[in-house]
C-alpha cells in the first residue's frame, strides 16, 4: 500500500476514525488497532514476510530484556552479539547474497578464468527490511550501552518497530524517541491534525508533480544514455536530482503528517539538503535519521575524530561506504558513498565541517553572492555524485560522466523532442524551490504559508495545490525509490 494510492486514502481515515473515534478510551486499545493496523499495512505488499517482522521484533525484544537483567558483561555481551548477528544476518541474506555470489564468480573468472556455477536465489527483498532492522539495532545497542531499560510490554514494542507511517522508508526512530510516545496517554489535538494534513499534502505535491515527473525525463535519458549529447544527460542527472528529492523527502512528509494525525511525533528526515553550502552540510540536512544513526552506533564506536586525523579520515570513510552499501547491493553505491566521503574530505581536514550550523541566509530574504556560490558548487558535486546513485552499473555511470564532458555539452538539449516536457518541468521547480526557499526555517515548506489568510483565501490554496497534484498525476501510482532499500 503506497501513500499516494486509492488504497491508502481509504485505509488512513477508517483507521484515524476508529482510533479517535472508538477506542479513545483505552491507550492499550489504540496502541492495538495501530499494531494490527500496521501489520495490515504491511501485508499489502506481500503477508508472507510478515513472518520476518514478527521475528525480528521479538527477538529484539527478547534480547533487550535478557541483556539488561544478565549479571555479567559475558553475558550482556553474548546476547547483543545473538540480536546484532541474526538481524544482520537476516538483512545481508535477503540483500545481498546475489551481490556476493555474483562479486565472487566475477573475480575468479578474472583472476583465475575459472567459470563458477553459483546458485543464485531468486526472492524478492521484504520491503523496509533495512529501516526495521535498523530500529530494532538501535534498541539493543541502547540497553547494551544502558541508556534506556527494555520495554516489558511486548505490544508497545512492536508498535515502536512496526508503526505503519514509518514502517517501509523511515525515519530510522530512536527508542528514546517514540517508545515514550508509544507509553502515554495521547490526546485529540485539532491544530496538530490539521497541520499534519497540511505536510501529508506537501509530501503529496512533491512526490506527484514533482517527483514523478522528473522521473520521466530522467529516465528516459539514463535508460537511452547512448543516444543523447552532453547537454541532454546533464539534463537527465539534474533532473534526477530533483526526483529523488521529491521522492524522499516527499515520503518523509507524508510519514510525519500521518504520524502527527495520530498523535506522534516522528524524527525529521530533511532540512533542506539543496540549499546546503558545503557537503558537511548537506548530509546534516539529507536522510538526517540514518546519518544520526551512523554517526552514533558506527562513527562515534569507532573512535569519531578523537585520536587524531589519520584515524578521522579512516572512520568517515568507513561511515560512507558502509551507508553507500546499505542502500543497495551495487558497487555504484558504493561509489556513491565513497565520493561524498572525498567531497566532505575538505571540511574534515581543515576542521570546519561545523561551520555552517545554522539554516542559510537566517531572517534575510536573498543569500549573498558567496552563499549562493556555495549552494551552486555543493548542488553541482551533489548532481555529480547522484549518477553513480542511479546508473545500473560503474560501467555505465563512467559512459555516462564521459557523456556529459564531451563536446555535445553546450548543444540544445531540448531538439530532443520527447525531452521538451522537461521545460515544463523545470518551469514547475521554478516556483517549487521558490516556496521551499521562503519556508526553509521551518519543518517543511507551507508550514506557516499563508497561516494567517482568511480560511477561505486559505482554503483556496489549498484547492489550488489539489488541483496541481490531479493534473499531473500519472496514470499509474507510482512507487518510492527508497522502498527498494
Amino acid at each position: 500500500m503506497l501513500f499516494n494510492s486509492l488504497s491508502f486514502a481509504i485505509f488512513l481515515p477508517i483507521v484515524f476514525a476508529l482510533y479517535w473515534f472508538v477506542f479513545n478510551r483505552s491507550l492499550k486499545v489504540q496502541n492495538l488497532l495501530l499494531l494490527f493496523a500496521s501489520y495490515y499495512f504491511y501485508s499489502c505488499w506481500d503477508w508472507r514476510f510478515l513472518f520476518l517482522l514478527a521475528f525480528s521484533t521479538f527477538l529484539d525484544y527478547y534480547s533487550g530484556l535478557k541483556i539488561h537483567h544478565s549479571q555479567s558483561q559475558k553475558w550482556r555481551k553474548t546476547w547483543l552479539i545473538i540480536s546484532v548477528g541474526i538481524n544482520l544476518g537476516f538483512l545481508g541474506f535477503f540483500k545481498y547474497y546475489n551481490f556476493f555470489a555474483h562479486s565472487f564468480a566475477d573475480m575468479m573468472m578474472a583472476g583465475f578464468h575459472y567459470k563458477m556455477n553459483i546458485a543464485t536465489l531468486n526472492v524478492l527483498l521484504p520491503i523496509g527490511i533495512s529501516f526495521y532492522t535498523f530500529h530494532g539495532l538501535s534498541y539493543v545497542f541502547d540497553i547494551y550501552n544502558r541508556k534506556i531499560e527494555p520495554s516489558t510490554n511486548f505490544v508497545q514494542y512492536s508498535l515502536f518497530v512496526s508503526f505503519f507511517p514509518l514502517l517501509v522508508a523511515g525515519p530510522i526512530e530512536r527508542a528514546t524517541h517514540l517508545l515514550p510516545q508509544v507509553e502515554k496517554p495521547r490526546h485529540f489535538d485539532y491544530s496538530r491534525a490539521v497541520d499534519g494534513l497540511r505536510q501529508i499534502l506537501w509530501g503529496l505535491f512533491k512526490k506527484i508533480v514533482i517527483a514523478d515527473n522528473c522521473a520521466q525525463i530522467a529516465n528516459t535519458i539514463f535508460n537511452n544514455s547512448d543516444h543523447y549529447s552532453g547537454s541532454a544527460l546533464a539534463l537527465g542527472a539534474i533532473m534526477f536530482a530533483f526526483q529523488i528529492y521529491g521522492d524522499f523527502s516527499g515520503y518523509s512528509d507524508m510519514a510525519l503528517g500521518t504520524a502527527r494525525l495520530f498523535g506522534f511525533e516522528l524524527l525529521r528526515n530533511f532540512a533542506y539538503p539543496y540549499f546546503s553550502r558545503d557537503i558537511a552540510e548537506f548530509w546534516r540536512r539529507w536522510h538526517i535519521s540514518l546519518s544520526s544513526w551512523f554517526k552514533d552506533y558506527l562513527y562515534f564506536p569507532l573512535g569519531g575524530s578523537r585520536g587524531g586525523m589519520l584515524k578521522t579520515v579512516r572512520n568517515t570513510f568507513v561511515i560512507f561506504l558502509v551507508s553507500g552499501f546499505w542502500h543497495g547491493a551495487n558497487w555504484t553505491f558504493v561509489v556513491w558513498g565513497g565520493l561524498n566521503a572525498l567531497f566532505i574530505m575538505p571540511s574534515v581536514l581543515f576542521k570546519t565541517n561545523r561551520k555552517n550550523l545554522e539554516t542559510v541566509a537566517q531572517g534575510k530574504v536573498f543569500p549573498t553572492i558567496r552563499e549562493l556560490l556555495q549552494m551552486i558548487i555543493t548542488f553541482t558535486l551533489t548532481v555529480f555524485a547522484w549518477i553513480f546513485f542511479r546508473a545500473e552499473s560503474l560501467t555505465h555511470a563512467f559512459k555516462y560522466i564521459k557523456g556529459i564532458l564531451s563536446k555535445t555539452l553546450f548543444q540544445n538539449p531540448f531538439h530532443y523532442g520527447e525531452l521538451r516536457p522537461a521545460i515544463l518541468y523545470i518551469a514547475l521547480l521554478i516556483p517549487f524551490f521558490f516556496m521551499e526557499w521562503l519556508g526553509r526555517e521551518n519543518r517543511y515548506a507551507i508550514e506557516k504559508f499563508g497561516i494567517k489568510w482568511p480560511r477561505m483565501i486559505r482554503w483556496s490554496f489549498y484547492a489550488i495545490m489539489f488541483f496541481i497534484i490531479g493534473m499531473y498525476m500519472q496514470t499509474e501510482v507510482t512507487e518510492f525509490i527508497y522502498f527498494q532499500f
